[in-house]
């Protein structure tokens, strides 16, 4: 039964495209790993139609900390971001309908901690601004298949539209509008 996640990764990831656990591109899990038994395409799917129209997001890093069981996972935590919490609210409900398990931890709202895991030497640090424009379904096949994680789906956010019909030139003092 696969296991998939869905990433914010910080540099546009290619459907097709396979890396090693180690290798992980630096991203903001967005719904944790979960199991299905439903069709990628059909998950894909459903995340694009939960993402139709989202702009692009800018956060900012914050403070580093120590994530996983034994408290030995580096991560820098991403300060609170009300976009970020819309777009996880939406990717969750669309995609709870596919696992197996709808009520296991990753659909789960109040633990959710925004972060980005260091990946020596990729990393965050405290104050960095970043700008993720793309989310992605991803599949976590076993740490030891020869294929890694392998990018499922790929959805681009909306690039921010240029205003129509707007003069943002200068105003003369006295003009209207100054």
């Amino acid at each position: 039964m696969p296991r998939l996640v869905v990433v914010l990764p910080l540099a546009p990831l290619t459907v097709g495209a396979s890396f090693a656990v180690a290798e992980w591109p630096l991203h903001v899990t967005v719904l944790a790993p979960f199991q299905t038994d439903a069709a990628p395409a059909a998950i894909g799917d459903a995340l694009h139609a939960a993402v139709a129209g989202q702009p692009p997001l800018t956060l900012v890093a914050g403070a580093d900390e120590l994530f996983g069981r034994r408290h030995d996972i580096p991560v820098t935590l991403l300060l609170a971001h009300a976009g970020l919490d819309r777009l996880r609210d939406a990717v969750v409900d669309a995609i709870r309908p596919f696992a197996t398990a709808p009520d296991e931890p990753a659909f789960a709202g109040p633990d959710f901690r925004a972060h980005v895991t260091h990946k020596p030497p990729a990393r965050l640090h405290p104050g960095d601004t970043l700008t993720l424009s793309q989310i992605a379904l991803v599949d976590m096949l076993p740490r030891a298949h020869a294929a890694g994680r392998t990018v499922l789906a790929a959805h681009p956010f909306l690039a921010p539209k240029p205003l129509a019909n707007c003069d943002l030139s200068p105003r003369k003092p006295g003009s209207l509008g100054a």
